[in-house]
């Protein structure tokens, strides 16, 4: 008995899905699996000690280094199945927030056989924990100084006498052992590793900052420790830096490229998503070819263009004696003129349709990368405050009244208008004549005022000068 298409794609669908939602539960066993390669290394060839040369059972350089390429080896997927279970786990309860209700329904529980997938939700998060568990006994042993300093770098401490109090809540299991690096950087981070991350928003102190600056300069010159505590605050802006800037990137490429990646792979022509919506304007239907107004009216005046066209042409020609079309070939003409129309209108609609799904990914993407950075945001903000104040005031004036005229100058409506356009073109919106003007005359006014705020509430307390600057510039 032959089963039908439709049979078919629901059973496809349902294995899809099952998939999908057992990937956080897949990824944790793989990196429990290499946990427990990593421990059974230990018994056996290191006495149930950390994989070192000294913890060998007469192990020669050639044979440790076997051991620790296998070590390399199992952590690199250790934290890599890590991070994917972080990720999906998170992915998930955002998509499908009745994900556990979905694996405990019978048309989910086809597998039985497979431990990792148990019926009860309760024993699935039990089963976690047992198993994040092992994974950060594993890391703790195997983390590295680098690790442990960029755990310093991207962290506040806390004061000696205040505790960090472990967190086994369903948030600190998505988070894993992310969470755990960070406390443990906290409790064996010195105090004076990072110095003060000084950020625009800070309240402001009776004292200008300069002088604040020049009076802590000093008193790091004249500290006996100073040398040391110079190295370390040089190396934790340095690692700062890096985080800031690898943040930064990440937080433009990768929404581009998932944007790039689902307008022009996922979405073409060669798979289910993008044929389906060709479909909904394919000219078999002309009731569906235009997806707003505009769209009909641009297509019009092409058309009645190009009859005007065809009918100059005909005239010039019988002025100067040559032959004239037939009615039959012009009507045939403006046939062929109207099915390119339609075609290009076609392809046009679906297109703005495939930019608003892939714009959305792109939001998608960037809204997780904010959601899952919060503390690489600290740096950022950090990052970027040391670049500011290490403008001079001349070139701080410079940037804010470019900016301010870009975005509020007197030229700045044109700008505007355009963009604007150009936005509305691209989703397949019609553009509202009366919207732009609204939003011109509005948006604008709000950012003027937002920069005139900020110049006088934050920038005229932190470099007054700056600020007398920006006014003789301006004027």
């Amino acid at each position: 008995m032959t089963t039908s298409p439709w049979s078919s794609l629901t059973g496809y669908l349902q294995r899809a899905e099952r998939w999908y939602l057992t990937t956080p539960d897949r990824a944790l066993d793989r990196s429990y699996d290499a946990a427990l390669m990593i421990q059974s290394l230990e018994n056996e060839h290191f006495r149930s000690q950390k994989i070192e040369l000294q913890n060998g059972n007469n192990l020669g350089p050639a044979s440790f280094a076997y051991f620790e390429a296998e070590l390399n080896r199992h952590l690199k997927e250790l934290r890599l199945r890590l991070t994917e279970f972080r990720s999906s786990r998170q992915t998930v309860n955002f998509t499908n927030p009745k994900a556990s209700r979905h694996l405990d329904s019978p048309q989910m529980d086809a597998n039985k056989s497979d431990p990792s997938h148990l019926r009860s939700a309760n024993d699935r998060t039990l089963v976690q924990l047992e198993k994040l568990k092992l994974i950060d006994q594993v890391l703790d042993r195997y983390q590295s100084d680098r690790e442990i300093f960029l755990s310093q770098a991207m962290i506040t401490v806390p004061p000696k006498n205040s505790a960090v109090a472990p967190s086994f809540t369903s948030q600190g299991i998505i988070e894993g052992n992310r969470d755990r690096e960070f406390e443990a950087a906290n409790r064996q981070a010195p105090p004076n590793a990072l110095g003060k991350i000084e950020t625009m928003t800070d309240s402001a102190g009776i004292l200008p900052r300069s002088i604040l600056s020049t009076i802590n300069r000093l008193r790091r010159d004249l500290d006996p420790d100073g040398a040391r505590d110079a190295v370390q605050d040089f190396q934790a802006r340095r690692m700062r830096s890096k985080i800031a800037v690898r943040f930064i990137l990440t937080l433009i490429a990768v929404p581009i490229l998932v944007q790039l990646s689902v307008r022009n792979f996922v979405l073409t022509d060669r798979f289910l998503p993008g044929q389906f919506i060709q479909r909904q304007f394919a000219i078999v239907n002309p009731t569906k070819i235009f997806l707003n107004g505009e769209m009909t009216e641009t297509a019009l005046r092409s058309l009645a263009q190009y009859e005007e066209r065809l009918k100059f042409e005909n005239i010039l020609k019988e002025a100067i004696g040559q032959e004239v079309l037939s009615p039959e070939i012009r009507e045939e003409k403006v046939r062929n003129k109207v099915n390119l129309l339609a075609k290009e209108f076609s392809q046009r609609s679906a297109s703005a349709v495939k930019n608003w799904i892939a714009d959305l990914a792109g939001v998608v993407a960037f809204s997780i990368i904010l959601v899952n950075g919060k503390r690489e945001m600290k740096i950022v903000t950090g990052f970027m405050d040391e670049l500011t104040y290490g403008l001079s005031d001349s070139a701080k004036a410079f940037i804010i009244i470019l900016f301010t005229d870009i975005f509020v100058g007197f030229h700045s409506p044109h700008g505007w208008e355009v963009l604007l356009e150009g936005v509305a073109d691209h989703l397949g919106l019609a553009p509202n004549r009366s919207y732009i003007s609204l939003f011109i005359a509005t948006f604008p006014v709000i950012l003027d005022t937002i920069f005139k705020y900020w110049i006088f509430r934050h920038l005229n307390r932190i470099s007054p000068s700056a600020v007398a600057t920006y006014k003789e510039m301006n004027e």
